[in-house]
């Protein structure tokens, strides 16, 4: 089991930043590839970034390309994703989420393939 506890949401202007946390316990983290996933009202859940256990591959949704940087401390247990540049549109429940298996681009990119979720933390960026 992984047990995965997110921080950092909150209101900001659009233009600012924020840096969510995720800090993962139960499982060897640096086994575990992990994403943020991000979810508005009335939309679906979607992958926003990812990265690889040992950090050197990353995934970025084109939406957050050049704005969002996912990152990860496996000495703290520890996912970020720095969000630069926000927003109305950014405004979600973002999740963390880790995946289990092995795979050959270093991450998952099917919201499926992930075994493990946090609760969500929420963020909204005021016009």
């Amino acid at each position: 089991q992984v047990q995965l506890v997110e921080s950092g949401g909150g209101l900001v202007q659009a233009g600012g930043s924020l840096r969510l946390s995720c800090a993962a316990s139960g499982r060897t983290f640096s086994s575990l590839s992990m994403a943020w996933f991000r979810q508005a009202p009335g939309k679906e859940r979607d992958l926003a970034a990812a990265i690889s256990w040992s950090g050197g591959s990353t995934y970025y949704a084109d939406s957050v390309k050049g704005r969002f940087t996912i990152s990860r401390d496996n000495a703290k247990n520890t996912v970020y994703l720095q969000m630069n540049s926000l927003t109305p549109e950014d405004t979600a429940v973002y999740y963390c989420a880790a995946d289990l298996t092995s795979r050959a681009t270093g991450w998952a990119p099917r919201r499926y393939e992930y075994e493990f979720w946090g609760q969500g933390t929420q963020v909204t960026v005021s016009s």
